[in-house]
């Protein structure tokens, strides 16, 4: 069985070695990484951050860099890696304790296995200054009871509309964004954001974007991508003194990502909001002390139904334009496209389209490829899975993509009427495609 030893830095002076072969990977050497988290934007936080989620924060950003630069073809089974982290903390004790809640969280997000060693470290250099300068702001008069992530999709808009509609002045929320490589996400970020601003009058301030990137990422599936989105959310609550609620806006079908086809049991199939790794996820924040409560208010709700039940349906149906749900939205740029698109015929396009011709909302979206060779191909596919989907065996497919062990009967219900706002598009659609 082949190791992939990696000895996690933060510091040039760092001169951690191991006696085995190893990578060595300095997250602020900007040859192999590059992130922006330490940004004036901080500056307007109550506090600094508490250790444990400064830890969570910078593993999740080691993990998603070894996520990229180990090419899951060399494995075994080309697919399942063998990884071990030798990672710098500053709450050594609670990491060491908590070490295989930790790893049982990466080897169900990944599909791969997991081991992390810990050693102690201190605060980097730039850690105090920043510790410093939030310290002497002292901006405790900010009141916040809820962050929520905000990644550019109709899913995180609906969610937000759902929020800032029912707002009270007492309370205010922070979006999260996080944006990497390639064109077709910071964009829609940026461009809501603008819509949210002028709408409800709320400050740019409450929206803080980072960026990260791995330097030569070789590998493309980045399962881990979801654990580091939400690492930089934890943190941030972590300097409020009060309990704060992480809103994850997903529509119950994707959370489940059950797949309708066997090219989706690999590596297209992401568990990024299913129930159990946000379950597992939330008993490490409780492990380690940090008072976060995460939740997905749509976890039982179709995207149809989503938008169908958004509190701000006229504006929602204004800016679905402005939103991007595609998995792949630059891959035009190789035919000469100069902006991003979404392509019309990936799932999470369909599953989009769908939900909006079942909220009978007029879609203005454009669509690069709906009736060409390649839609053609998935069109059948999806249409495939479909047929040979049996409802009365629903309480077992939702299984498939990882344990449900609560709600069983809620997430069948919900697993239904996913499929059939999807059929109803399909079946709808077929014409324009079937020979």
């Amino acid at each position: 069985m082949k190791i992939t030893n990696i000895v996690c830095k933060l510091e040039a002076e760092d001169s951690f070695s191991i006696e085995e072969d190893f990578i060595e990977y300095n997250i602020n050497d900007n040859k192999s990484f590059t992130y922006t988290f330490w940004r004036k934007q901080l500056e307007s936080l109550p506090s600094f951050f508490t250790e444990t989620s400064l830890d969570l924060l910078y593993i999740s950003l080691f993990v998603y860099g070894a996520d990229r630069i180990i090419l899951r073809d060399l494995a075994d089974d080309c697919w399942s890696r063998n990884i071990k982290l030798y990672l710098p903390v500053i709450a050594f004790d609670k990491w060491y304790k908590n070490k295989g809640v930790l790893e049982n969280i990466l080897n169900f997000l990944s599909g791969d296995t997991w081991e992390l060693e810990f050693r102690e470290r201190g605060l980097t250099k730039i850690e105090k200054k920043f510790k410093e300068k939030m310290e002497e702001k002292n901006l405790r008069d900010l009141k916040v009871d809820k962050i929520c992530m905000f990644s550019g999709g109709l899913d995180s808009f609906i969610g937000s509309l759902d929020i800032l509609a029912e707002e009270s002045k007492e309370n205010e929320t922070l979006f999260v964004s996080h944006y990497g490589g390639g064109k077709g996400v910071k964009e829609f970020q940026d461009l809501l954001k603008a819509k949210l601003i002028e709408k409800y009058s709320i400050k740019e301030s409450n929206f803080l974007s980072f960026y990260a990137s791995a330097k030569n990422g070789i590998e493309d599936t980045t399962r881990t991508r979801s654990f580091m989105f939400f690492a930089h959310a934890i943190s941030i609550a972590s300097t409020f003194d009060s309990d704060i609620t992480l809103i994850i806006p997903e529509n119950g079908l994707i959370s489940l990502n059950i797949p309708l086809t066997n090219s989706r049991l690999g590596s297209s199939s992401t568990r990024t909001t299913h129930p159990h790794y946000l379950d597992l996820l939330q008993s490490l924040l409780k492990a380690i002390n940090i008072k976060v409560v995460i939740k997905n208010p749509y976890q039982f709700k179709t995207k149809g139904e989503m938008v169908k039940e958004c509190k701000e349906i006229s504006f929602l149906e204004e800016n679905i334009v402005n939103t991007m749900s595609c998995s792949h939205p630059d891959q035009g740029r190789m035919n000469g496209e100069t902006e991003p698109l979404h392509c019309g015929n990936c799932l999470p396009c369909i599953i989009r389209r769908a939900a909006i011709k079942a909220s009978n909302l007029v879609d203005k979206t454009r669509y690069r490829d709906e009736n060409g060779p390649t839609a053609t191909s998935n069109y059948l596919s999806y249409l495939i899975g479909l047929r040979k989907f049996e409802r009365k065996f629903s309480f077992l497919t939702i299984q498939t993509s990882g344990p449900i062990t609560k709600n069983i009967k809620e997430f069948s219900e919900l697993y239904l009427r996913g499929m059939e706002e999807l059929n109803s598009f399909l079946e709808g659609h077929s014409e324009k495609f079937l020979p």
